[in-house]
């Protein structure tokens, strides 16, 4: 990773890599400090338009760099706050399905006009509010939009569970860190406001600030989405994986609002008929692939599975999932499943079970209304070899409650 990390003075120009120097440039002045106007003006000058193609490409070199730096949130969000200001106006718009009801893009923008309603009509105007008068009103007002807000979990989890895999296969793999990474502060942000609020001891500046940074990163996002990533994703994706997206939404579930209808495109082509009937020959019995599947979607526990090379290769589909999967999962690597600041613990643990080092690992975890034990388990042939692991997690909350014995039959 080393060769990425070289001063603008290294690269060098010729006919066919002018532009893509340029952008080079104008990410490592802004990495360097320049002062953002400056490098604005340049850019206007010796850039000027740029595609969504470049954008790209500039996207998946910012990604390599940054992952190898492993900057700070302070100084991700200057770099990309500051990236942003330079493109804004400068992209050349490309045909989106904004205007096509029920398209997952379309509902996408859906919600963003929703979140832009909620932010202009009621979370700023309670936000002056508060800051003539912390009044108890104003402050139960204020935490009744941090709960509505925190409905935005639900798009930033459809983009990051649905989208980004498909950007992942063609390559594209910057929004999966670093626009993952945004997504997460703007949460914890919505949390935050929420305890002090809920928790309110005074301190008026550290609310309306957390709130000022609320409001601007989730503007900013929007933007990012709708000019940078949208599009991006419309010049990849096919029809088929734009299908599959929509099919899979509902599980997660959407924001303020939902799709506008069904969509239905011109050419479908997807197969949506069951498992064939073939049978599957087990060591201590015969079982037809539907039985099979029957079986583990009503185990009372979410099953998945990762192979030897941290693959999803499947996971059960039980009617109460604790945490959501979609198909998009499956063929991509474990840990771009995950959040980037919890991708280091899965890959020390499966890096524990490659070595030998261990066979098993338990979590448990307080999520939503439940206790969740979450456990880990090496698959190995008899050879001992490492095949995969096998994450199997159960709401162990109605199990604590059990007292004394059970010897007949519910009515």
């Amino acid at each position: 990773m080393s060769e990425l990390i070289n001063n603008r003075e290294q690269l060098t120009v010729d006919k066919s890599t002018d532009r893509k120097v340029l952008l080079k440039t104008v990410f490592w002045d802004l990495f360097n400090g320049k002062d953002p106007e400056e490098v604005k003006a340049f850019a206007d000058e010796k850039i000027g338009k740029v595609t969504v193609e470049e954008i790209m490409e500039l996207s998946q070199y910012q990604h390599d760099v940054l992952e190898e730096k492993a900057l700070s949130k302070s100084e991700l969000e200057r770099i990309s706050a500051a990236h942003l200001s330079i493109m804004e106006g400068n992209i050349i718009e490309i045909e989106n399905p904004k205007d096509i009801p029920g398209h997952p893009v379309h509902t996408f923008h859906r919600e963003n006009r929703e979140i832009e309603s909620l932010l202009e009509s009621k979370l700023l105007p309670l936000k002056e509010e508060f800051e003539k008068e912390d009044s108890p009103a104003n402050i139960y007002k204020l935490i009744d939009v941090c709960n509505l807000l925190y409905d935005i979990d639900k798009h930033f989890t459809r983009k990051e569970q649905l989208l980004f895999p498909y950007l992942e296969k063609y390559g594209i793999n910057g929004p999966s860190v670093n626009m993952w990474r945004l997504d997460d502060y703007i949460r914890d942000a919505i949390k935050d406001t929420k305890k002090q609020l809920t928790n309110y001891n005074g301190d008026k500046e550290a609310v309306l600030s957390t709130l000022h940074y609320i409001a601007e990163q989730v503007t900013t996002m929007i933007y990012r989405e709708e000019h940078i990533l949208f599009p991006m994703a419309m010049s990849n994706l096919t029809e088929d994986e734009w299908i599959k997206i929509a099919q899979e939404s509902d599980e997660i579930g959407y924001c303020l609002t939902g799709p506008a209808t069904v969509w239905k495109p011109e050419r479908a082509d997807l197969d949506s008929k069951a498992l064939t009937e073939g049978f599957i020959k087990l060591e201590t019995g015969l079982l037809s692939l539907n039985q099979l599947e029957l079986i583990f979607n009503n185990l009372p526990v979410d099953i998945t599975f990762i192979d030897h090379e941290d693959i999803v290769r499947y996971f059960s589909h039980g009617t109460e999932r604790i945490f959501a999967r979609t198909k998009a999962v499956i063929g991509r690597t474990v840990q771009n499943c995950h959040p980037p600041k919890s991708a280091h613990i899965v890959e020390a643990l499966l890096d524990d079970f490659k070595a030998g080092k261990k066979d098993s690992e338990d979590f448990w975890i307080k999520f939503k209304d439940k206790f969740v034990y979450i456990r880990y388990f090496a698959i190995r042939n008899e050879q001992k070899e490492y095949m995969g692991t096998l994450e199997f997690t159960q709401n162990i909350e109605p199990i604590q409650a059990i007292e004394g014995e059970k010897r007949i039959l519910s009515l």
